[in-house]
């Protein structure tokens, strides 16, 4: 989306102004409040009792972003594990200024008091001895289901980061473990606490972008040059990873935590057997955003192409990308089709989302853009929404046109177009309300999920449930590009009840 810096700002002040008259009462108590947004956005409160007593299970990078953004009131880490020194060790020391801090910048001397543990079954062997109550999994994907289902045996709450399983089945077998137990089983789609998600989502919901027929979702990298893909971990990993993760491979028990070789464990996100590619770790979140803008609709279907079109092929690209030897694609490129508002009654009304991913150009920042009759919204790398007005007869519309709410009588708000230098106080209000820093929703979903323990509550926004929509959605594009065929959605398939799953059915 090619816009000057003026216009972005244009488009955000829109957005901005939009939220604030039609969530006017809701956004002065978002301002007024300055802390605990979290809490007013998602209707928890500040927790009951003591913290959640909780370990976690995988530090490497996105575990050590949980662990810089945990909320202190609410959880007490008690205990890590994890396979690789380096990532035991740097829990502690952090890896990034900002990020990743490390426990010793998050909660100062306490942190001499968590426990270390070299894998999670011996966490789960001191789970009396530590009072645990609660978990956090962020170990590579084919490794969620197995890791989270043994802690839920254990009598352990779990939030697992996304993609909740690597197969539909694993999810299916996630639920009922968490169910049949009464246990809180919570997956880090995070955008299901992001407030700025659930204001762009509200103002869909509304209407006031119209119909939306299409929504553009991507996720573009340039890896082309030489050692410039942050998947490939192998060479840059400590050597004291390397040298015990293949004494353990050497000896075979690498393989009772899941992993064939040491390569794989470190280089998971590149291998079939331990990843789910592009759709899974990027994607996924992505068409978790279109189903939400679209009302959290399931999809009908879903046809599209991926290849390794760059990464190992001989002739192209630096040479380090010729022996390159990942199984996932390296360039995907999908279209869902969701049903419309009135689709029950005639199939005609179909919205379509298309998804790209690939790794040699990174021309436009990752995000989604909803298109809609009367509006068009851009959410950009989860930090920034844009809305611009489309003409109409009465009034022009476009990117250099700031917006106003109207409220016809009987028809509800709709958008108009006016000209003015700056935003209204209703948009500096709900610039207010947001703070001076967006959240990504880390926080937020981990205060709910606490809350949700303490209370015994079942409101989580991304339970089992619909986690598992969103895992249906990546894993069948995944074999929508694998069979090259278009793939109908069944409804069983988001029945947790019902065996049915893609990976049996279509390859049936």
């Amino acid at each position: 989306m090619l816009t000057t810096p003026e216009q972005e700002q244009i488009g955000k002040d829109n957005f901005n102004e939009v939220v604030g008259l039609t969530r006017r009462d809701f956004m002065k108590t978002a301002a007024a409040a300055g802390t605990g947004l979290g809490a007013l956005y998602f209707g928890y409160s500040k927790l009951k009792g003591k913290p959640v007593r909780t370990a976690f299970i995988g530090t490497g990078d996105e575990g050590n972003v949980l662990i810089n953004e945990h909320p202190t009131d609410y959880m007490d880490i008690v205990a890590i594990a994890d396979l690789r020194p380096a990532n035991q060790e740097r829990t502690f020391t952090g890896s990034h200024p900002v990020a990743r801090r490390g426990l010793n910048a998050v909660l100062g001397s306490k942190a001499q008091d968590v426990k270390v543990f070299d894998n999670h079954r011996d966490l789960l062997a001191a789970k009396d001895e530590l009072g645990l109550e609660a978990v956090v999994i962020a170990v590579p994907l084919n490794q969620h289901a197995p890791v989270a289902i043994e802690c839920l045996e254990a009598g352990l709450h779990v939030l697992c980061e996304k993609l909740m399983a690597q197969t539909v089945t694993d999810c299916k077998k996630m639920i009922r473990a968490a169910e049949s137990r009464d246990l809180k089983l919570a997956v880090g789609h995070q955008r299901h606490y992001s407030v700025l998600y659930d204001n762009a989502a509200y103002l869909t919901k509304m209407g006031l972008l119209g119909d939306i027929k299409f929504i553009r979702a991507q996720w573009h990298r340039n890896n082309s040059f030489p050692n410039s893909d942050a998947w490939q971990k192998w060479d840059k990993s400590a050597k004291k990873d390397r040298e015990l993760l293949e004494k353990m491979e050497k000896e075979g028990s690498l393989k009772d935590f899941g992993y064939d070789t040491a390569r794989k464990l470190i280089d998971w996100r590149l291998y079939n057997s331990t990843g789910g590619g592009l759709m899974a770790e990027l994607g996924s979140h992505q068409m978790d955003a279109a189903s939400i803008f679209l009302g959290k609709v399931h999809p009908l279907a879903v046809q599209g192409y991926g290849g390794k079109n760059f990464f190992g092929m001989e002739g192209v690209g630096p040479e380090s990308a010729w022996d390159d030897d990942r199984d996932i694609d390296d360039q995907i490129f999908v279209t869902f089709e969701f049903p419309g508002k009135t689709y029950e009654k005639n199939d005609r009304d179909v919205s379509v989302v298309t998804y790209s991913s690939m790794n040699t150009n990174r021309w436009e920042p990752y995000g989604e853009a909803v298109f809609g009759s009367r509006a068009t919204l851009w959410m950009k790398t989860e930090k920034e929404a844009l809305l611009y007005k489309e003409a109409s007869k009465s009034s022009p519309g476009g990117v250099d046109q700031r917006i106003w709410v109207v409220d016809k009588q009987g028809a509800g708000p709709v958008l108009d177009s006016y000209e003015t230098s700056a935003p209204s106080a209703a948009a500096n209000t709900a610039q207010a309300g947001y703070g001076d820093k967006i959240s990504r929703g880390y926080r937020e979903e981990m205060e709910h999920w606490c809350y949700c323990i303490r209370e015994n509550k079942n409101e989580l926004r991304c339970n089992g449930h619909v986690a598992m929509a969103d895992a249906i959605m990546a894993l069948t594009a995944n074999l929508a590009m694998k069979y090259k065929k278009r793939i109908e959605f069944q409804p069983e398939w988001f029945d947790a009840a019902s065996d049915a799953c893609p990976e049996n059915d279509v390859t049936a």
